[in-house]
C-alpha cells in the first residue's frame, strides 16, 4: 500500500531530479522508493556474519589504481569482436 510522504527540498534539487527520472523512464517518486529500499537494505545487511573463509579471502587481491582496466576491458572487447 502507498503512502503519501512530503519533503522539503532545494528546489533545483527537484528540477534536477525530475529531469533524471525522466531520463531513465521512471518517477521520481519510484527513485526515492529503490533509494530508501537500498538503504535500508545495506543496514539490515549489516547483521549478516562473514564466514571464516571469506574473511581469509578478504584483502588477497590488489588492485594498481595506476592501471585503466576499463580501457584494457575495451580493448579486450575491440580484440575478440574484429
Amino acid at each position: 500500500m502507498d503512502t503519501k510522504l512530503t519533503l522539503s527540498l532545494d528546489k533545483q534539487i527537484i528540477e534536477a531530479a525530475k529531469k533524471y527520472a525522466k531520463k531513465r523512464n521512471t518517477s521520481l517518486s519510484n527513485l526515492i522508493e529503490n533509494y530508501l529500499v537500498n538503504v535500508t537494505n545495506i543496514s539490515k545487511n549489516s547483521d549478516i556474519e562473514i564466514s571464516p573463509l571469506v574473511k581469509s579471502l578478504s584483502g588477497v587481491l590488489r588492485i594498481d589504481k595506476k592501471q585503466d582496466y576499463r580501457k584494457q576491458y575495451s580493448n579486450f572487447l575491440a580484440n575478440k569482436y574484429k
